[in-house]
């Protein structure tokens, strides 16, 4: 039986063949909406699927598939549940979805964690990301999707507005998504993002892109976490074999985003995470402040791109895309 969360590749080539008139088959990248859903295929196969209910604290992606159709993310948690062959491994951390924004300290609220993991974390008060409305849904030559969330605190107090913005495209060998996440101080006070290693933009992959047997490089050449960890790079990389696929995941940094370029929180266990916020724990120095406070009135953005490659990082080419991608943000 098929799982809807796992794959739903049956479902979409109905969706495809039976599509409404908005969605043209002659479009490279299709974006349908279902419910508290959104269902992306490029060049006729599924990519992946945005989910943003209620149910659970943070919208995210799942799962991320290659040009080939191979899945790179974890396949765990399904909405709030955990498979019970995992349920008492404290390392899996299930709050880190397969691609997903959040923060461990906004204005002294954890939007990385979850509170219905929380017992897999550390002591805290965790927050929501709270959809409030999708105002794009786009399909063409390249797709794009824009939904708009309130940042909740545990009593419902609303902190902070976040608007996140998604396009989608790929070639014969990759397949990319362009993020920007926007965080708006627009509740009557100042927005402060405290120093913490827990965050920000965050990918968990595949355990067979764990390092190892995986491979992690950065831009500047370094290889390995204790080499990439808490270190400076425009993008890092890592692949292995998937499924009989020789294929790598990166996160680009882009020149715009917010203090490029990024620390990154990256992880030989498949987390591959950019956060510009954790001085303290990435340089070993207590006397370093990561935090950044947004002005009432004022907003915070942040720029990425996730792709997902065909070979190894030098077969893809990965640092020539990364130039091809700078340029483009310039």
């Amino acid at each position: 039986m098929l799982h809807r969360k796992h794959g739903f590749g049956l479902a979409l080539l109905c969706g495809v063949l039976f599509a409404p008139a908005a969605i043209r088959v002659a479009d490279k990248v299709q974006l349908q909406r279902k419910d508290k859903e959104v269902d992306v295929v490029v060049d006729g196969r599924p990519f992946t699927t945005y989910f943003f209910t209620t149910d659970v604290a943070k919208p995210y992606f799942q799962p991320l598939r290659s040009v080939q159709g191979t899945i790179v993310t974890r396949d765990f948690p399904i909405e709030n549940t955990i498979p019970p062959e995992h349920m008492k491994d404290l390392s899996l951390e299930p709050h880190q979805r397969p691609m997903y924004f959040g923060h461990g300290n906004i204005d002294g609220i954890d939007f990385w964690g979850e509170a219905v993991f929380s017992h897999y974390s550390d002591d805290m008060v965790f927050g929501r990301t709270v959809f409030r409305k999708l105002d794009e849904v786009r399909s063409g030559d390249t797709g794009a999707l824009r939904a708009e969330f309130e940042l909740k605190g545990p009593e419902g107090r609303v902190v902070a507005d976040e608007i996140q913005s998604y396009a989608f495209g790929g070639d014969e060998n990759s397949r990319w998504i362009d993020c920007e996440i926007t965080l708006v101080a627009n509740h009557g006070s100042d927005l402060t993002l405290g120093d913490s290693k827990e965050g920000t933009l965050g990918i968990r992959l595949a355990k067979e892109l764990n390092s190892p047997p995986g491979h992690m490089v950065n831009s500047a050449g370094a290889e390995g976490e204790k080499a990439i960890w808490g270190k400076r790079a425009d993008w890092v990389d890592y692949d292995g074999t998937v499924a009989g696929e020789k294929l790598g995941v990166a996160v680009f940094d882009s020149p715009r985003s917010f203090r490029h370029p990024t620390w990154w929180h990256a992880r030989g266990y498949g987390l591959l995470a950019a956060n510009p916020f954790g001085w303290r724990e990435f340089y070993r120095d207590p006397e370093k402040d990561g935090s950044w406070t947004v002005p009432q009135g004022k907003q915070l953005k942040f720029r990425y791109r996730v792709f997902i490659h065909h070979g190894d990082y030098k077969e893809a080419k990965v640092a020539e895309a990364y130039q091809n991608y700078a340029a483009q943000e310039q």
